[in-house]
C-alpha cells in the first residue's frame, strides 16, 4: 500500500479528493492536514509515502512544504493538487510526481496514481504484459485487424473513437479508454482527455498557450493539442 497525506486547507477539497483515493485499492489515506505547518508534523509523525499537497495555503503554502520535507530522513513523494496551473514550473524543480488541477479529472487521477504505483513497485513484481498481436476494429460489414505499430493516434469525436494510420480513418464504438487499455505495452500515450498518440510518430513538440503545447507527426499535417495536465509526462516519455 502507497501512504498518503492530503494536505488542504479547505475541508471539501480534502474530503473530494479522499473519496476519490479511496477508489485505488493500491492507496491509503493515513491522515489529513489543513495547513502546512501541520503537513510538516503530520509527515514525521506518519512517515507517508506521497503527500497530495495544496499549493495556496495561509502561513506556509504548499511549495515551503515540499522544500521543508526534504529535509527528514524519509522524505515523501510530492504530487501538488491545486486550482492554479502558474505554479507547475516552481513544483517541478521540487521533484514532484504530478501536477493535479482543480476540480479533479479522473482520468488525470489516475494516470498520477500509475505513476506512483511504477515508482513504488518492487522491481520483482513489474512483469512486462504479453502484447496482443492485432487490433481489432469492426465495422458494419467486416472487421479490420490492424498493427498497434501502424497506428498513428487515436481520439474521440461526435460519440466514436477514430483510430488513425498512415492509410485511412476507422471508427469504432468502443470508448477511448477501452482502446488504451487494448494497446496497453505498446508506445501509446495519452496527450489530452480524447486523444492518444503512438511516441513512435512524434517529430515536433512546440509551446503553444496557457501551458499547453502542440504536437507535429511525422508525415501528418495537422497539429494535435497537448493538455497542460500531460506535457511533463509526455516529455518524460520522450526524452533520454
Amino acid at each position: 500500500m502507497i501512504k498518503a497525506l492530503v494536505v488542504d486547507d479547505e475541508r471539501f477539497s480534502r474530503d473530494e479528493l479522499t473519496y476519490l483515493l479511496a477508489k485505488y485499492d493500491t492507496v491509503d489515506v493515513i491522515g489529513e492536514a489543513d495547513s502546512g505547518e501541520a503537513a510538516i508534523m503530520k509527515t514525521i509523525q506518519l512517515q507517508p509515502d506521497v503527500l497530495f499537497l495544496d499549493v495556496e495555503m495561509p502561513k506556509m503554502d504548499g511549495m515551503e512544504v515540499a522544500k521543508n520535507v526534504q529535509e527528514l530522513k524519509k522524505v515523501p513523494s510530492i504530487i501538488f493538487a491545486t486550482a492554479y496551473p502558474d505554479f507547475a514550473v516552481e513544483a517541478f524543480r521540487h521533484e514532484a510526481v504530478d501536477y493535479l488541477l482543480k476540480p479533479y479529472e479522473e482520468e488525470r487521477l489516475a494516470d498520477a496514481i500509475a505513476r506512483l504505483e511504477k515508482k513504488f513497485a518492487p522491481e520483482d513484481q513489474v512483469v512486462e504484459g504479453t502484447k496482443p498481436s492485432k487490433l481489432a476494429v469492426e465495422s458494419e460489414d467486416d472487421i479490420h485487424y490492424l498493427d498497434p505499430e501502424d497506428v498513428m493516434y487515436v481520439y474521440r469525436e461526435d460519440r466514436l473513437t477514430k483510430i488513425v494510420t498512415k492509410q485511412r480513418v476507422y471508427e469504432t464504438k468502443w470508448s477511448l479508454k477501452e482502446v488504451e487499455a487494448r494497446l496497453k505495452g505498446f508506445s501509446f500515450f495519452r496527450i489530452h482527455k480524447s486523444y492518444l498518440v503512438n511516441l513512435h510518430y512524434i517529430e515536433r513538440l512546440t509551446p503553444w498557450f496557457n501551458g499547453a503545447y502542440q504536437l507535429e507527426l511525422c508525415g501528418r499535417e495537422e497539429k494535435l493539442s497537448v493538455s497542460r495536465n500531460y506535457v511533463r509526462g509526455l516529455r518524460e516519455e520522450l526524452e533520454l
